[in-house]
């Protein structure tokens, strides 16, 4: 994303980015329920400033068969070293992996260009 001269370097972030496709025999009920617990994290994790979800728009079919992307924000990527190894993240990852298919995972620290 590009924005406007002066954005200050504290405002950039660290993201935590999952892709996933969940087994065909998993319901939705039980997406809906792993999605929830993914979202409480944020209350448990106290480096994990923020969670968001979606689905494929279905727009370009570049997808390679992922159908769900999750955004986990952080202030550093120290954070997320720290999420990772949280007892109640590796607890969540014990649940959600077994009702995966298969799983993609980024980590990064956002940067804009100043025009």
């Amino acid at each position: 994303m590009a924005e406007a001269k002066g954005v200050a370097e504290a405002e950039r972030v660290a993201k935590h980015i999952i892709l996933a496709k969940f087994k065909e025999d998993v319901s939705a009920e039980e997406i809906q329920q792993l999605i929830k617990g993914f979202a409480n994290l944020v209350n448990l994790i106290p480096p994990m400033k923020s969670f968001r979800w979606g689905t494929d728009a279905d727009i370009e079919n570049l997808t390679e068969g992922y159908t769900h992307v999750f955004e986990s924000t952080f202030e550093t990527t120290q954070g997320i070293a720290e999420y990772v190894a949280h007892p109640a993240h590796i607890e969540y990852s014990n649940l959600l992996a077994p009702a995966l298919e298969k799983v993609l995972a980024m980590d990064y620290q956002s940067n804009s260009v100043q025009l």
